[in-house]
């Protein structure tokens, strides 16, 4: 509930890739973007919202590893919907590596990642 100006910082399940041709549809139509940890595919939806998806290969680590780079990445997510773009699918494939950065500097990275793909898909158009 977003009233009086406070931001919203729920993760529902609208906001979630969460069948397998949502996530094929964004790997087959998705722009790839690169960070020296993560790797993000990016596509443009028709719902007006955005949405985030997470693929945590097993080459990352155990369960635990995999597991906690997930609920960081979500939590990145849910506090800081404002940096990422409006109205696309974001999938987001993380590199064991990603424990080794602050949150800080993920959501930085993020931010400026964000802002030349936006620039860049509307000088396109």
């Amino acid at each position: 509930m977003a009233a009086y100006g406070i931001k919203s910082e729920t993760f529902s399940k609208k906001e979630r890739l969460r069948r397998r041709k949502e996530y094929e549809r964004v790997y087959k139509e998705g722009k790839r973007l690169y960070l020296p940890y993560l790797k993000i595919v990016i596509a443009p939806n028709e719902l007006g919202y955005r949405r985030m998806g997470l693929s945590v290969s097993k080459k990352v680590g155990k369960a635990v590893t995999r597991n906690r780079i997930k609920r960081i990445l979500r939590e990145i997510f849910r506090k800081n919907k404002d940096i990422f773009p409006s109205s696309c699918d974001i999938v987001f494939i993380p590199r064991a590596q990603i424990l080794e950065i602050k949150q800080a500097q993920v959501v930085d990275d993020l931010a400026r990642m964000f802002r030349k793909y936006e620039k860049n898909r509307f000088d396109n158009n």
